[in-house]
């Protein structure tokens, strides 16, 4: 998660900078909730980054479309592999 110590500076607006480094983890949903109001505020006044934000997220909603189901008895197995690796 990323948080508002990320900054180097006081958290006051957003530079496209700072938006650009973290749009990703942003629309992903890992920031923090006073982070991420200041990113959205940026986002919103910023038609560049605005533009940025949209691209991602229809590039991501395009490859969450693409995904292919996987099969919840070959995660179970997976996840049973993985204990008894752990358990050795």
């Amino acid at each position: 998660m990323i948080t508002r110590s990320w900054f180097r500076r006081p958290l006051k607006e957003a530079s496209c900078r700072e938006v650009g480094q973290v749009l990703q983890a942003y629309l992903d949903g890992d920031v923090e909730a006073d982070f991420a109001a200041k990113i959205e505020a940026h986002l919103d006044k910023c038609r560049d980054c605005g533009l940025e934000r949209e691209t991602y997220q229809q590039i991501k909603d395009s490859l969450a479309r693409q995904a292919p189901s996987v099969d919840s008895a070959a995660i179970d197995r997976l996840r049973e592999f993985g204990r008894k690796l752990t358990a050795e």
